[in-house]
């Protein structure tokens, strides 16, 4: 992204170093006039190769929850910019050069299997050798929100302290809210669509995160101006546990961020199929409420041990926000929004009970 766009950690975040790693890319867009989203998520682990979880790997949430995955062994073959937002991974391809981005029409037709992704693009072509499907994908993205109000600089998401090495792993909203304009091939079924809701966000480190859960949507009812992103989980702080938590919406141009530092931010997360989140000020309060009977599709996630099946995910969630501001005693509504089209995510070990908790300030600070 450029300015006032781009967020901080946009950029590809390994130091060239030995040791454990991984990196990972979240893209998005939801179709509403057919009531379906794809989710591409791009990850990197050990690059610097030789490891035995070195390599890389596409996966794609597509219509009604289904998935397609390919992993790329060499991650020689993978580059990353590490002064804006752009990376690819090159699978079956006959160039003889260092990876790079391609435009996309010499990508297109250069690359036989790979991606690449910027603020402003996301393109590729993966196929599963086991089942044959296939997506094929290639669409332009211009940004509206990132993470802070529009038009000022734009925010790390957990803070200032994140461009410290003392959170692992970090987070970083991308893109709160984009429109994006292209098309998708899943398995012979194309979609083209224009201006259609948009998201990207990343996650890096070294230690791997324990326990999450994440709800996420600009696909509303009525209210096209209107992107949220919310979730938690126990990461490690130099090394001791906590459990962090953050509620963000960016709403006619204006950040809400409810974070530990400014806010009490609990939350109420069954095994599965209920989320609820609170966040309050001084100035403000929201109420979060996400629903599903769907059963969710499991997706790999990085772990000590490489990828694994350890997060379940829907694209088509229910939500329910309620955005309030505070006057004194007195609480006036700001907003009311409703989703059919949320994503929800529980992720990592300990799930066979609900998490009822709130999140407190680093002890850091």
């Amino acid at each position: 992204m450029t300015d006032p766009f781009q967020t901080p950690h946009s950029g590809y975040h390994w130091d060239g170093k030995s040791g454990r790693f991984f990196e990972g890319w979240y893209y998005r867009v939801t179709l509403p006039n057919c009531g379906q989203t794809f989710a591409f998520m791009y990850s990197i682990e050990d690059p610097i190769g030789g490891q035995p979880y070195s390599g890389g790997s596409a996966q794609i949430l597509g219509p009604d929850d289904q998935y397609l995955c390919r992993t790329f062994p060499h991650p020689e073959e993978f580059w990353g910019s590490s002064e804006s937002l752009g990376l690819g991974h090159w699978g079956k391809t006959k160039l003889q050069i260092t990876p790079q981005y391609l435009n996309p029409d010499k990508f297109e037709y250069q690359i036989k299997e790979g991606y690449q992704a910027t603020a402003t693009l996301n393109q590729g072509f993966i196929r599963d050798p086991a089942s044959g499907g296939y997506c094929d994908w290639r669409y332009e993205i211009k940004p509206i929100y990132g993470w802070g109000d529009l038009g000022k600089a734009q925010q790390s998401t957990a803070g200032w302290l994140s461009f410290l090495q003392i959170f692992e792993p970090g987070w970083q909203i991308l893109m709160a809210h984009g429109l994006a304009t292209g098309w998708i091939d899943w398995n012979g079924k194309l979609y083209d669509f224009t201006n259609v809701p948009a998201y990207g966000e990343k996650n890096w480190g070294r230690a791997f995160p324990k326990k999450w859960f994440w709800l996420n949507c600009n696909s509303f009812t009525d209210q096209p101006d209107l992107a949220l992103t919310a979730g938690g989980g126990r990461r490690e702080v130099v090394g001791l546990a906590e459990a962090a938590a953050l509620i963000g919406i960016h709403y006619e141009g204006k950040f809400y961020e409810f974070v530990p530092w400014n806010s009490e931010v609990t939350w109420q997360i069954q095994p599965w199929g209920n989320w609820q989140m609170q966040g309050r000020n001084g100035e403000y309060e929201v109420e979060l409420t996400g629903t599903t009977d769907l059963p969710g599709t499991l997706l790999r996630a990085p772990t000590e041990k490489g990828l694994n099946f350890i997060c379940r995910d829907t694209m088509q969630g229910q939500l329910k926000l309620e955005l309030k501001q505070r006057r004194g005693d007195n609480v006036e509504p700001i907003l009311i929004a409703e989703s059919k089209l949320c994503g929800l995510e529980v992720g990592g070990d300990s799930w066979e009970k609900p998490w009822n908790s709130s999140a407190k300030l680093p002890w850091v600070l």
